[in-house]
């Protein structure tokens, strides 16, 4: 049987409801910021599959190892918000380094600039976090950064422009901290809409719900 195009890895960024993606992977991937933690979200209206009509009671079929690596590879690749050709780039970098590759590439998502500023609670979610970075509101020790897969470093200083800090998005965020909590890892200054990265960051200090070994083994056949 030929590969479905999600398998061969050949789609393209996903533009449709991002509810769907949660509720195609069975838990709240939290896309779309503090709308994930009320009532409004998807998964909790239609706690299943989208295309069905509602929950099926259809005999479950045995899952098979091949399906789930692929389901925790896409789960992931889904909450960063990556393509498919980024996800595998980011794994490529980091799989010959020292330590545990799964681990490594956990470690590698997180420092993203776009994530490490969703997670300073400068944006509500990652994809409002990219567009802050990509429209050069955000700037790493003093100077202005627009590429949302920079990697972040150890004692790097992060924080929007002074320009910036007034943006009603960026204000709304911090004082709702929704999804954004800071991690052990990072430090924040929340009247100057800034912080700092203290560490590269260890399994045990990242928040991600993953199965990351499983993506190892998807991408090593």
């Amino acid at each position: 049987m030929p590969a479905t195009q999600e398998e061969a890895g050949v789609v393209g960024r996903y533009t449709g409801p991002a509810c769907k993606l949660c509720r195609r992977e069975g838990e709240k991937l939290f896309l779309k910021g503090t709308r994930c933690l009320t009532e409004k979200c998807g998964i909790e209206r239609k706690a299943y599959a989208p295309g069905q009509h509602g929950p099926s009671p259809r005999r479950r079929r045995k899952v098979s190892e091949y399906s789930k690596q692929l389901r925790e590879k896409q789960k992931v690749k889904r909450t960063y918000g990556l393509s498919e050709g980024q996800f595998r780039t980011t794994f490529d970098k980091v799989r010959h380094l020292p330590g545990v590759a799964g681990e490594n590439l956990l470690s590698a998502l997180e420092t993203r600039l776009d994530n490490v500023v969703y997670r300073m609670g400068l944006a509500s979610s990652r994809k409002a976090a990219r567009q802050l970075v990509r429209h050069g509101h955000v700037e790493v020790n003093g100077r202005v950064v627009d590429v949302p897969s920079f990697q972040v470093r150890p004692d790097n200083e992060v924080g929007v422009t002074e320009a910036s800090r007034d943006l009603t998005s960026v204000r709304a965020s911090l004082e709702a901290l929704s999804r954004g909590v800071p991690v052990s890892w990072i430090t924040v200054d929340a009247k100057k809409a800034s912080g700092k990265v203290t560490e590269r960051p260890t399994r045990d200090a990242i928040p991600t719900v993953a199965q990351e070994q499983l993506i190892v083994e998807l991408y090593s056949k």
